[in-house]
């Protein structure tokens, strides 16, 4: 019998306790973002040994994260290689950090290799830096935040609350027929995954933030703490045709919610030429990588194939 089961809601807690245990920076190690995605990815997990194990199954290949928790790494290997096993399906993991890789090499010398996927890899800035954007290398940014307050002088900034919920749904299903979600498949799943995100925001412990001008809803944010200084934004949407509109809600969810924290994590760019360069602009103060990990002898494979493996990547 598997020991792995479906990752729900009522498992939040449970699975944030054990994630807190690990210094993870990538989006992916945090309770909210899995449990929203878990029915894109199949996402179900185990705990054995004191720690936690998740797995991801996608176009019918199974993926590990790495274990989470207080445990033995090396006890949890020794179960996760025999789970494989005894399953009959490949040993491959993914999400793997570079100090993740240590650890293993540490224990492994020389038994596992890695390939880094530069699409997945998350790019973290400093809360100040995206709160004052001071200098030039943030006067584009400015420009359009101005440009927008100028336009819009009866924008507001509000936290995402039970009384605005439901308009929220409503901007975000507007935004994906203005922006074809229906033809594209990943897209589509984004746009259900933060509808539920919406509903079910209390229970995840998410907040999020919206900009109004001119009395409609024009942008909307929202993620959750990872750790103790960093925080993740795991959704921002606004209209296209608000200019300033994504600058302005990103400045301001900061200003208004993010003071106690470090980091801000914005996520990967998903190879996206345009969500790149608008990351890019932004200027991270470092990057966090996840790569691909198996045993050496199926190395050549992964690199062979690894647009495809890019395709599986959990984003």
């Amino acid at each position: 019998m598997d020991q792995f089961k479906k990752l729900t809601i009522e498992d939040r807690d449970i699975i944030e306790s054990y994630l807190d245990k690990n210094k993870h920076r990538a989006c992916d190690y945090s309770a909210g973002n899995l449990i929203l995605w878990s029915d894109v990815y199949n996402t179900r997990y185990t705990i054995e040994k004191d720690m936690l194990f998740i797995k991801f199954i996608k176009d019918n290949e199974n993926y590990f994260a790495f274990p989470m928790g207080s445990g033995n790494i090396k006890q949890a290997f020794e179960w996760l290689t025999a789970y494989c096993k005894a399953q009959k399906i490949e040993f491959k993991m993914n999400l793997i950090e570079p100090f993740m890789y240590k650890e293993i090499e540490k224990l492994y010398p020389g038994e596992y290799e890695i390939a880094y996927v530069r699409d997945s890899s998350d790019y973290i800035y400093l809360i100040e830096d995206l709160h004052h954007l001071s200098g030039k290398k943030y006067h584009g940014k400015k420009n359009h935040i101005n440009k927008f307050i100028k336009t819009y002088q009866d924008w507001a900034y509000e936290t995402i609350s039970d009384e605005n919920t439901q308009e929220c749904i409503e901007m975000v299903k507007e935004w994906g027929k203005e922006n074809k979600s229906s033809e594209n498949p990943s897209k589509a799943d984004e746009i259900n995954v933060l509808i539920n995100g919406l509903k079910h925001r209390k229970e995840l412990h998410m907040i999020g933030g919206i900009i109004r001008a001119e009395g409609r809803i024009v942008a909307l944010t929202m993620g959750e703490k990872s750790g103790e200084d960093m925080f993740i934004i795991h959704f921002e949407k606004a209209f296209a045709d608000v200019n300033g509109a994504y600058p302005m809600i990103n400045q301001q969810f900061i200003i208004h919610e993010l003071s106690g924290y470090t980091y801000v994590n914005r996520e990967e760019d998903m190879g996206i030429e345009g969500l790149r360069k608008a990351k890019e602009s932004y200027h991270p103060v470092f990057m966090a990588e996840k790569g691909i990990l198996v045993k050496k002898v199926a190395f050549r494979t992964v690199i062979k194939n690894i647009k495809e493996i890019t395709d599986s990547c959990i984003y």
